[in-house]
């Protein structure tokens, strides 16, 4: 529900406009006003309509037909006696008319000489919880709420922990009805103490206090003379002046990709908003989560093309390189850029009737991202009346816990105390498309920070697939055992080019051989994974899994990895099967492997441009127990590959029909 006002003219600028000059014109002719969006909250009959309606009807934010209306509806439903009720300028449905409550939130717009305004009138009830974090998540400013006459209570205490949970740098607290407590300075001094109190443990860097009457007007667009103990002004004085730093603007490039526009062959942008930062023609952008690079070949806007864009604003950028881009990915700068991230620990709100099921699969939106998710624990339940952190084995409706959510696809996130877009999410029922929880992220977990070798699966009552077909079955089909050859060795040791001769051999006999590749692999199943210790670790697990995948079909797998630490080699091998794994370690000497590097890999690592580089900056521990050991300085790979093939015929992985040629082609 949304409503507009327009500011009326002041007197100096309509006796300065000639006659003939169009409303239009005069409104031009105005600068630029910054733009303050904020809401208000507090508990039932706190009088947060009462108070907004007030604002905007001293700010002369209200037509005259406005205020006839207003007045026809304060004898209809209002709650004021003779008075007008302002709060029916905010209460715009019904049921709140005739409760006397808000249910939805209400939004409403006017100006100042000094500054716009957007309001958000968020609910009290705490049924309306979920209405009230929606209206505070767009606002940069709170106005809590408190009845003098009730002081702090529980729905004071929730709705400043969620505004300080999203991020909400200033909190006015307006402590109304002061003239039902004859504008006592030692009751407003009262509850002052008492809301501090509940403030020490929140992170609130402005905060501030104003005693006012909104049905008096005490304070609410003019200083009050029932308040001479008070000096920092109305709340209309303090929302124009109070200083909000633009977050957008202030933040790191952030632009999240909601539709390529390729209106012919000639053309292709990138369509979206800039979540944050600015973007100029020739910069450098990352594109995520692909990772590819190129550089910004021109900024079309609604004006026309720019030379550079700025939060939040709406543009279409054109890239120099054709790379594979589409809806979802975010554009970033380099040295700037988000997370990605399979993994994340987030602050939900649960919206839903339905309590929260862990292991259940939902719908995740971030931004214009969307994949499958499922939260995978509850680290804990918050009491958002007493800040408290207790053990939950779920979430009911408006209840709030710090949860560890799984994304089936890598996401690109910030934490949303450093970008609000690219840090907040939605959770959606598949079947039912309920929005069924609204968060912000907490932590991203990138892959590196956690070991997924002793994971349990997640998700209720999964069992494995087991296949009517026996591996007797298979390996008389196939003429051969399964099994997996895994090769290592430091980087251009030459494990590529002997992982691919050996398929080819085997593949020649009549095996059933597929190739696994380490480099390989990140185009894909491990793109979100780094070079860190711990991410070639994951890269080595995933592609452990993969194998074992394929050995269960009765195929042989060679797959080629650097793994350059011994525990995890050994752990790949506890995971395939050290019955069905044979190890070949290529021991190239490093400076041949320095020669042979075309990509100038090992000198970017020893320039530092390369982090955790094996045999540079991150030790290569040679294994003692590989079943064969060689190098490819004074070895061929067709030579290596030989030597291979006899070990399996000699551990009986290749068949009599393998051996005699007899499966080749079959």
């Amino acid at each position: 529900m949304t409503a507009e006002t327009l500011s009326p003219l002041s007197d100096a600028e309509r006796s300065a406009a000639p006659c003939q000059t169009s409303l239009a014109e005069s409104v031009a002719r105005r600068p630029p006003r910054e733009l303050l969006r904020f809401f208000t909250c507090g508990s039932v009959d706190d009088g947060k309509s009462t108070l907004i309606g007030r604002l905007l009807i001293d700010a002369g934010a209200v037509h005259d037909d406005q205020l006839d209306r207003l007045r026809a509806d304060s004898a209809r439903h209002g709650t004021t006696g003779a008075e007008l009720d302002a709060a029916l300028l905010l209460d715009g449905l019904e049921d709140e008319r005739q409760q006397g409550i808000t249910i939805d939130v209400a939004y409403r717009y006017f100006s100042t000489t000094k500054r716009t305004f957007i309001i958000a009138d968020t609910p009290g009830h705490e049924q309306f919880t979920r209405n009230m974090a929606t209206g505070a998540s767009n606002s940069e400013l709170a106005v809590i709420v408190v009845d003098a006459t009730k002081g702090i209570l529980v729905q004071t205490r929730r709705h400043a922990f969620i505004a300080s949970l999203l991020g909400i740098q200033h909190v006015f607290l307006a402590v109304n009805k002061m003239d039902r407590v004859d504008y006592s300075q030692t009751v407003f001094a009262r509850i002052r103490d008492d809301f501090c109190r509940v403030a020490e443990k929140l992170s609130i860097p402005d905060l501030r206090f104003i005693p006012l009457s909104a049905l008096r007007g005490d304070n609410v667009a003019e200083p009050s003379a029932q308040t001479p103990w008070y000096a920092d002004g109305s709340l209309l004085h303090l929302l124009e002046t109070v200083h909000v730093v633009p977050a957008q603007r202030a933040g790191p490039l952030r632009f999240p990709v909601q539709w390529v526009n390729r209106p012919h062959a000639e053309f292709r942008g990138l369509c979206g908003t800039l979540a944050s930062g600015e973007v100029r023609v020739g910069d450098e952008v990352v594109i995520l989560p692909s990772r590819r690079t190129s550089r910004i070949r021109s900024i079309v806007t609604c004006d026309g093309d720019v030379p550079v864009a700025v939060a939040p604003a709406a543009a279409t950028l054109t890239l120099a390189d054709e790379i594979d881009v589409t809806r979802g990915d975010v554009l970033a700068k380099p040295a700037a850029a988000p997370l990605v991230a399979r993994e994340a620990e987030a602050s939900l709100i649960w919206m839903s009737e339905q309590p929260l099921a862990l292991g259940k699969q939902y719908w995740c939106k971030l931004a214009s991202q969307k994949t499958v998710c499922e939260v995978r624990n509850i680290r804990c339940a918050i009491d958002v009346d007493t800040q408290c952190e207790t053990p939950a084995a779920t979430l009911r409706m408006n209840e709030l816990g710090q949860c560890f959510v799984g994304f089936h696809d890598p996401l690109v996130l910030d934490e949303y105390a450093r970008n609000k877009t690219t840090g907040a999410l939605i959770l959606v029922d598949r079947i039912t498309h309920e929005t069924v929880a609204a968060g912000v992220v907490r932590q991203a977990l990138a892959p590196r920070s956690r070991d997924h070798w002793q994971d349990a699966p997640t998700g209720w009552r999964l069992e494995r697939a087991t296949s009517l077909v026996s591996p007797e079955r298979r390996a008389t089909r196939f003429g051969h055992r399964p099994g997996t050859v895994l090769v290592t060795g430091p980087s251009s040791a030459g494990k590529t080019t002997l992982a691919r001769e050996l398929e080819h051999r085997l593949f020649e006999l009549g095996c059933v051989v597929a190739l696994l590749d380490g480099q390989s692999l990140r185009f894909g199943i491990s793109r979100d994974l780094g070079f860190s210790a711990e991410e070639r670790s994951e890269n080595l697990r995933r592609a452990a899994e993969i194998a074992r995948l394929v050995n269960d079909v009765g195929q042989i797998c060679v797959a080629a990895f650097a793994a350059p630490e011994d525990a995890v080699r050994r752990r790949a091998k506890a995971l395939i099967g050290p019955e069905r794994l044979v190890h070949v370690h290529l021991a190239t000497p490093l400076a041949v492997c320095r020669r042979r590097d075309a990509l100038g890999r090992y000198q970017a690592a020893e320039a530092g441009e390369i982090e955790n580089f094996p045999g540079v900056t991150f030790p290569y521990e040679a294994p003692t127990d590989a079943d064969v050991i060689a190098s490819t300085e004074a070895r061929t790979a067709r030579d290596i590959a030989d030597e291979v093939v006899s070990l399996l015929e000699s551990r009986g992985w290749l068949g009599p029909e393998i051996l005699a040629g007899n499966n080749a082609d079959t």
